[in-house]
């Protein structure tokens, strides 16, 4: 397939700018991967199309205040955004500037904080902190929450709280695993009084899951590298899941490329091992799911790497067919937007 199989009109009044009110008051679209058949929900009907024995798999990766906002020592404006945190003072960031950094420039921020360019790996910035506080203190201090390039605002004190799951955990994201958004305390516990299984992995989003596809042949594509965990415990309880024909399933795309990706390095064909360690899986139609039954997500973008796992999941022209309707039905697209609940096209 290409890229440009991939492409959708999206109004631009359809992009959510804002979360709404409440985090379970987002709608749902249900859509069934071997009909093709789709209804309007509410998210909080979700609980209907879950069952005890089900395991949801939650990605715990908190997001980190990874922007910040400085000068150059020679006075032009720059903008970093934390990519990864590679050591105690050292990280891995894109930067914005009038020109390109070259190694030995020195960046100065808020409370007079500095930090000098060192070199490049691809198409990031190393930067090193000239300060004894490490790199996530610092951004824990004068960073700002990193919004999507889609979300046309400036970053405003409640995105501290609802740009990040209630079940955020280990810091390391500069994008949030969205599908999780819509999960608050009271549902989670309604959840886990059904006897709705959770287990919580790590996978840390980077601001490449942003970044279209650029090239028409999708084989010539090459994915970012993110950071994921998966634990021996969690392991035997998805394996033990899979063997008793309990049902997977994946809150977001990073929770899917988290488990594929550990299916891929397990050593026992069928068997998830712990694995902990970068992964830049792509998956398309055509691909196999080894470990995923159905899957929470939201809407994603056009020629985006997103849309085509899911595509790939519950069938091309079903997910076609579902985004017109939702874009006709006027559901809110993207990080703050609705939601939906796919189950695998088998056939």
């Amino acid at each position: 397939m290409r890229r440009t199989d991939f492409t959708f009109d999206l109004p631009e009044e359809l992009i959510a700018q804002q979360p709404v009110a409440e985090r379970s008051a987002s709608r749902l679209l249900v859509l069934e991967g071997d009909s093709g058949r789709y209804e309007d929900k509410a998210f909080t009907d979700l609980m209907d199309y879950l069952h005890a024995g089900d395991v949801l798999v939650f990605n715990n990766t908190q997001v980190i205040p990874a922007r910040v906002h400085g000068k150059k020592s020679s006075g032009g404006k720059v903008e970093i955004l934390v990519e990864r945190i590679l050591e105690d003072h050292t990280a891995l960031a894109h930067v914005r500037a009038s020109k390109s950094p070259k190694p030995g420039t020195r960046l100065i921020f808020e409370n007079d904080i500095q930090a000098e360019v060192t070199g490049r790996d691809g198409d990031l910035f190393v930067v090193v902190f000239k300060s004894e506080n490490t790199v996530l203190d610092i951004l824990s201090d004068i960073g700002h929450m990193p919004l999507p390039p889609y979300i046309q605002r400036d970053d405003e004190k409640f995105d501290q709280e609802r740009y990040q799951t209630v079940y955020a955990k280990t810091p390391g994201a500069v994008a949030a695993p969205t599908a999780g958004l819509h999960f608050d305390e009271k549902m989670l516990q309604r959840l886990s009084e059904k006897g709705v299984e959770q287990i919580h992995i790590t996978l840390h989003v980077g601001a490449g899951t942003f970044q279209p596809v650029r090239v028409d042949d999708l084989s010539d594509h090459h994915m970012h590298k993110e950071w994921i965990e998966l634990t021996e415990e969690n392991c035997e309880k998805l394996n033990a899941a899979k063997k008793q024909g309990r049902r997977v399933i994946a809150v977001g795309t990073t929770s899917v490329r988290c488990l594929e990706s550990a299916a891929l390095f397990s050593n026992k064909e069928g068997v998830l091992e712990a694995y902990r360690g970068e992964t830049d899986i792509f998956i398309t139609p055509g691909y196999e799911f080894k470990v995923i039954d159905a899957l929470i997500t939201n809407f994603h973008l056009s020629e985006s790497t997103l849309l085509m796992l899911v595509s790939a999941f519950a069938g091309y022209e079903n997910i076609k067919n579902a985004y017109q309707h939702a874009i006709q039905e006027k559901y809110r697209f993207f990080s703050y937007g609705d939601a939906m609940f796919l189950t695998k096209k088998k056939t």
